[in-house]
Order: structure tokens, then C-alpha cells, then sequence
């Protein structure tokens, strides 16, 4: 019998699969275990250093996200498809950057945003104000190259904001039983306390897998959270997380404002009295972390933490926002892209 000279590594089987396998499920991991890890990964140098070039007045590390159909079709050509894709590995919501790039490349921008929207309900969200330079795009082949590194969250941006322009809603997964035939535990009634982003998403993921009694409450009277209250409009518009929410309203959940916990007597108690069977609780971080030598100091004595200052100016950003349903009509990027082009 002859020797095994060579041995191919396990994973070999799966890079040259011709049929590789799909994913049923989003696997998420935080950004703060993503960050540990990154130097095993990542291509660039450690942005936390202190003899790095000082950026008060230097705005270079803004990324433009804004793409044209020419520019983002270019830039979806220049990506090379790695075999281990770094970019991958680097997203907090490992989202198969590689596939909608090419999905990109190849103009099938629905398949590319269904791409996004599946493995993340909040993905044009993300495209706009996700921290790339630091994730997915530090960890880019190309970041050394002239060029620099593939613009993934301008592609991110581009995908989603077509399929928003499409006004195409979401609809439940056809492989799904019919509503009256699924089993019982699928009809539990089921509460998410605050709509921001971890109940968008918790919801939405939810309401794909067949939960069909969805309920959210939010105190405020409008939906987004910190997304709409501390992000100004010229950063993240209100209509992107309007859009998100509607995509997860789609699947038959229900929101009702002006009603939290400690609101009218709402406890969990109360919640458990009417029948609830789950609660999801995602009310974020309420107050600010104050370091004990600024205990006391408010705003009139010219003292802003983060919650004071952000939601002064998105408040101001965002004299439109109201909780009716806007039409999805084309944006004012898709017409400029529309004259580029």
C-alpha cells in the first residue's frame, strides 16, 4: 500500500463543494468577541495606538457610502472572493459578504439584498452606520493595495436601498405550514419590551421561524430606538428605519406605542396575567455611564453626557418622523443615480 504523502485540509472539501451548504439560520456574534480576535485576522494595524495620526480636525476617516450603479458595480469587479473571506469572519453578523458582492457583480441586486436582509432584518441600518473600518473592511485582502479595501458597507447601503426603492414586502416563508396548521406553541402570545434594534430583529426572526402572535410595546411614539433618537437624520434617516420596521410589520407584527414597563402599571406580572408566555426585553441602556467625578454636574451647568447631547440633535434632525406609514417611493440617491448613470 503506498504512503500518504500529502493530506489535504479538512476544510478543502467544502472550498471546492459544487454545492455548498446553505445556512438555515443566522449564527451571531458580538462585536466585542469579534474585537478579541481580530488581530489574528486582521490586515491593518491596531487603530488604538497611541503615535497614531491625531484626527480632530481631520476627517478622512469618514467612509462614503453613497455609491452610483457605475461606482458600486465597479467596486463589487475589484473583490476578489477569498477562500477564507476575512471580511466574513470580521461581521458581527457573519454576513456572506462575498456571495451578495458577487450577487452585485453580476446586477442581480434583489439577490443580493435578499442576501443581506436574511442573515440581518437590519441591514440597510448596518450598510450605513456599521463601524466597517474597523470589521468587515479592516479585515479586507485589498486594504495595502492602492486602491484600498472593497467598500462593503457602500455595497451593503447600495443592495438594500434598490430593494427598498422595489417596495416589495416580506412574506412568510412558503415552506411553512399554514397558520392553522402549525403546531400550538407557535400561537403563544409573545411580548418584546421597546422597539430598537434588538426587537426589530428578535421579532423579525420570530415571525420567520412561524411565531404569529407577536406583540411590541414601545414607550415613545415612534419605533427605532436609539437608531431614531440619538442618530441624526443626515446619518441614518428616519424613512431607513421606517422601512426595516415595516419589513418585520409585513410578517404580522403588531406595535403599540406609548406603553412600557411602569407605564400604566405594566410589570411583567401583568404581562404573565395576560397571557404571555415569553418577554423579550430589549430597553437598552436608559442612562449613561458617569465616571464618579461627574456625579452631580447637569446640562445648565454645561455638563452633556451622550444621552443629552444625541437625542437634542436628532430631535432637531428629524422634525418629520411620526408613526404613519410613509410610501416606499423612490429616494433621492436612486434618482441621482438614475442621471449618473
Amino acid at each position: 500500500m503506498a504512503r500518504v504523502l500529502s493530506r489535504d485540509p479538512v476544510d478543502i472539501e467544502n472550498i471546492l463543494a459544487l454545492n455548498p451548504r446553505k445556512q438555515t439560520h443566522a449564527a451571531l456574534h458580538s462585536t466585542a468577541a469579534k474585537k478579541q480576535v481580530k488581530k489574528q485576522w486582521k490586515r491593518n494595524s491596531d487603530k488604538s495606538c497611541s503615535d497614531c495620526e491625531k484626527l480632530e480636525n481631520n476627517f478622512d476617516d469618514i467612509k462614503h457610502t453613497t455609491l452610483s450603479e457605475r461606482g458600486a458595480l465597479r467596486e463589487a469587479m475589484r473583490c476578489l472572493k477569498c477562500a477564507d473571506a476575512p471580511c466574513q469572519k470580521s461581521c458581527p453578523t457573519n454576513l456572506d459578504i462575498k456571495s451578495f458582492i458577487t450577487s452585485i457583480a453580476n446586477k442581480n441586486y434583489y439577490g443580493a439584498a435578499k442576501m443581506i436582509l436574511s442573515d440581518n432584518p437590519l441591514g440597510l441600518t448596518c450598510g450605513m452606520v456599521c463601524p466597517t473600518s474597523d470589521l468587515c473592511v479592516g479585515g479586507c485582502n485589498l486594504y495595502a493595495t492602492e486602491e484600498g479595501p472593497i467598500n462593503i458597507g457602500g455595497l451593503q447601503q447600495f443592495a438594500t436601498e434598490v430593494f427598498k426603492a422595489m417596495n416589495i414586502p416580506q412574506i412568510r416563508n412558503p415552506s411553512l405550514p399554514a397558520l392553522e396548521d402549525m403546531p400550538e406553541v407557535y400561537r403563544v402570545k409573545i411580548a418584546l419590551l421597546g422597539a430598537g434594534p434588538a426587537s426589530l430583529s428578535c421579532a423579525s426572526f420570530l415571525a420567520r421561524l412561524g411565531y404569529s402572535n407577536i406583540t411590541i410595546f414601545e414607550k415613545q411614539e415612534y419605533f427605532g430606538g436609539l437608531s431614531t433618537s440619538e442618530i441624526p437624520q443626515f446619518r441614518l434617516p428616519y424613512d431607513v428605519v421606517q422601512f426595516e420596521a415595516e419589513l418585520m410589520k409585513d410578517l404580522g407584527v403588531k406595535i403599540i406605542f406609548n406603553k412600557g414597563l411602569a407605564i400604566d402599571g405594566m410589570t411583567l406580572t401583568t404581562l404573565k396575567d395576560d397571557g404571555y408566555e415569553a418577554v423579550f426585553i430589549g430597553i437598552g441602556l436608559p442612562e449613561p455611564n458617569r465616571d464618579s467625578i461627574f456625579q452631580g454636574l447637569r446640562m445648565d451647568q454645561g455638563f452633556y453626557t451622550s444621552k443629552d447631547f444625541l437625542p437634542l440633535v436628532a430631535m432637531a434632525s428629524k422634525p418629520g418622523r411620526s408613526l404613519g406609514r410613509k410610501p416606499r417611493t423612490e429616494s433621492c440617491c436612486l434618482k441621482k443615480r438614475r442621471k449618473q448613470d
